[in-house]
């Protein structure tokens, strides 16, 4: 048994790997799949990127519906806690509050939420007669967005 003096392998593997080799050679199929798999075709990248492009365009709208889902449930959340407050405040004080920073400076607030759709802690607030109040004074009664925007039901985000 002859044996390699480099790798130490049979040198008859040797000779039968390379007659495989001198076989493949001849066969012209071999060379055409040899050059096949190198890559994809051009085709073939075409029709993935139509495939994703295809699924984007399906996915992209659900996801805008959502994030404005989850802004309009974020505002209604905000304005439900912050008129529970100032009637807490009103409640505590035995009268209104004169703006949002009473709420904040009285600790019924850390600070004034940003609106979700202005990205700013701008609410307009509703002012009215004080029921609490003997001299007729104002205060605030109610509060809402200060967005121009239009809500998924129709209504402007400044009217909820």
């Amino acid at each position: 048994m002859e044996r390699s003096i480099v790798t130490g392998k049979r040198i008859s593997d040797f000779r039968l790997r390379i007659v495989d080799l001198k076989a493949r050679a001849r066969n012209p199929q071999f060379a055409i799949c040899k050059l096949r798999s190198k890559g994809f075709t051009l085709l073939e990248l075409m029709i993935v990127i139509t495939v994703i492009i295809i699924l984007a365009a399906i996915a992209l709208p659900q996801y805008q519906k959502t994030i404005t889902a989850a802004r309009e449930a974020v505002l209604h959340d905000d304005l439900f806690k912050m008129r529970a407050l100032i009637d807490q405040y009103a409640a505590d004080k035995g009268k209104l509050p004169q703006s949002l920073d009473d709420l904040v400076s009285s600790g019924y607030m850390r600070e004034v939420p940003k609106d979700p759709f202005t990205d700013n802690a701008d609410w307009t607030p509703t002012t009215g007669d004080d029921p609490n109040s003997t001299g007729g004074e104002q205060g605030l009664t109610d509060l809402h967005s200060a967005s121009t925007e239009t809500s998924s039901d129709g209504r402007p985000y400044s009217e909820w």
